[in-house]
């Protein structure tokens, strides 16, 4: 292969990629909510003018949260692909893959509080 063939085929991982962001957005009403709640906690990001480590914080929140949700999703997609009929196993799969996402979602929200609280409380003083 040569380097021409190589940044051909990047561009193309990259475009399945952007396929499956988009997808995310598209069919996954949770991904869409995820989505909402970033841009609040974007547009208060740049509202209080929160330091770069703050900045650091947030973006892993919502970069994880997406992350998360998107495998969460994949996984259904699979589980759902391989059995149609009710199978212990299946649902475990399933609940564990939501379970990662509400814990990371909980995560999200605490690093939220922890960092806009202060800044709240020092806006309405």
């Amino acid at each position: 292969m040569d380097s021409r063939d190589k940044h051909v085929h990047l561009w193309k991982s990259f475009s399945f990629a952007i396929a499956g962001i988009k997808t995310a957005l598209w069919s996954e009403r949770n991904m869409r909510i995820h989505f909402f709640v970033s841009l609040i906690a974007i547009g208060f990001s740049i509202f209080f003018s929160i330091s770069k480590w703050e900045w650091l914080f947030v973006i892993v929140a919502i970069g994880g949260i997406f992350s998360l949700e998107m495998v969460n999703t994949a996984i259904e997609r699979v589980v759902d692909l391989v059995t149609e009929d009710y199978h212990p196993l299946a649902k475990q799969a399933k609940d564990l893959a939501a379970g990662a996402v509400f814990i990371y979602a909980i995560t999200a929200v605490v690093i939220g509080t922890i960092i806009f609280l202060p800044y709240f409380f020092r806006w309405l003083i």
